[in-house]
């Protein structure tokens, strides 16, 4: 036993801090409730209005919240308590997931309640992840920050694997989605407990600087980021995964409907369908965190090179096929690709800049990669809804490796991100 602990702590050095441990157990849990909501929403919003317009809108304004709070966030964070911080929203999370039960439960649940819930969830969503990944280091240090993202971000997949099956599972016998989500309300009593008992032993405290007010200390991290071509093309990069690439997975609900073996019209066999592509995104997602996980020190170029290669040219595919079976495997790459860009933007990033500055070029890059996501989400269910919805991924897909080619090539003397 003290072997493999020597051993798991020499190949994930974060998992040395009990505080960690005790943090990502619980956003383990929690991330399983959040992964069975993500499914279960967008399947019953599109049973009920059957629109695909309509996945765009939710998606719109699950996001909207990070166009309008992040950037503010990063500055907001960096005054504040990390740890507390993540407490108070992830408490707010939970009575989103709360309140969705009850509507569903009650029969009340609309298109209008998903739409302005999801902008609750979304509003908490775009401070929170400024300050826990900004809270990462506090728990397991700065040697070891590498591994925690990673570890956590294999923990957010797992959870991405087994709450789409739960949940399918759920609503088969339930025979109603409000009992995914009562089970998501639940599930984020034990990240808050985890943080509780948490202490952040590797906090540093910033030196002695008078602010200069909000606006003089954000401008100083965009300042920041335009000196530092690596960062600037990591936060460009995130940009176009987070308007083209990532809206496309929303329109899953829609594939699994109207595309794929449109004959088999059960409910539960579309249900099923649904879970299945969520899950196979999810299987690829955590290999992928694994593996960053456990090749730490891996270059993030070439990482990141591959992740893009991964996701983009499986996606454009996905928009020409109608097989279940292929649709399944091209998932798996999206979501491996998907994962290996995300990891090695975020630890590019988390890792180059200073202590006093991380929350507010965080935040800048957390921008980047949602805040431009509601529109994202907007042109590709009004694409797929003037159109269809393979025409929609077929052009996103496109246009995202398009950009891609262009930022690579814009900076291709110092791009060689590295951790």
């Amino acid at each position: 036993m003290q072997n493999l602990k020597v051993w798991l702590t020499s190949r994930f050095p974060a998992l040395a801090s009990r505080d960690y441990v005790l943090f990502v157990i619980g956003q383990f849990v929690s991330v399983i409730g959040t992964w069975m909501q993500a499914t279960a929403l967008p399947y019953l919003a599109y049973r009920i209005s059957g629109r695909p317009l309509d996945l765009g809108l939710i998606g719109f304004s699950n996001t909207l919240p990070t166009l309008l709070f992040a950037l503010p966030a990063g500055v907001f964070v960096e005054r504040m308590d990390k740890r507390k911080t993540v407490i108070i929203l992830q408490a707010v999370m939970s009575i989103q997931a709360f309140g969705l039960a009850f509507l569903t439960f009650t029969g009340q649940l609309q298109i209008w309640h998903i739409v302005m819930l999801a902008f609750v969830y979304g509003s908490a969503v775009a401070v929170e992840v400024t300050a826990r990944q900004a809270m990462l280091i506090e728990l397991a240090g700065k040697e070891a920050l590498p591994s925690a993202i990673a570890l956590q971000t294999t923990a957010f997949n797992l959870g991405r694997i087994l709450g789409p099956l739960l949940a399918a599972w759920l609503i088969a016998i339930t025979e109603t989605e409000g009992t995914v989500f009562l089970v998501n309300g639940i599930s984020f009593i034990f990240v808050i407990t985890g943080l509780f008992f948490a202490r952040t032993r590797y906090k540093v405290e910033n030196e002695a600087v008078k602010s200069q007010g909000w606006s003089q200390d954000f401008k100083e991290g965009l300042s920041y980021i335009r000196s530092n071509a690596i960062v600037m093309s990591a936060i460009l990069m995130s940009s176009l995964l987070g308007f083209f690439g990532i809206p496309l997975l929303q329109q899953i609900p829609a594939i699994a409907r109207d595309i794929l073996q449109p004959v088999l019209t059960s409910e539960t066999l579309i249900a099923t369908r649904t879970s299945n592509m969520y899950t196979a995104q999810g299987f690829g997602a955590v290999t992928a965190a694994f593996m960053m996980a456990y090749l730490a020190a891996t270059d993030k170029g070439k990482s990141l090179l591959w992740g893009q290669i991964l996701f983009v040219i499986p996606v454009i595919i996905l928009g020409f096929t109608n097989s279940t079976y292929l649709a399944l495997l091209l998932l798996i790459f999206i979501g491996w690709g998907t994962v290996v860009q995300l990891v090695s933007m975020n630890t590019t990033i988390q890792i180059r800049v200073p202590n006093e500055l991380r929350g507010r070029v965080f935040s800048i890059y957390f921008w980047a990669l949602q805040g431009v996501a509601p529109f994202g989400s907007i042109l590709v269910g009004w694409v797929a809804q003037g159109w269809d919805v393979q025409t929609a991924i077929v052009l996103g897909g496109t246009t995202c490796l398009i950009g891609i080619v262009l930022v690579r090539l814009l900076f291709r003397q110092k791009t060689a991100i590295s951790a």
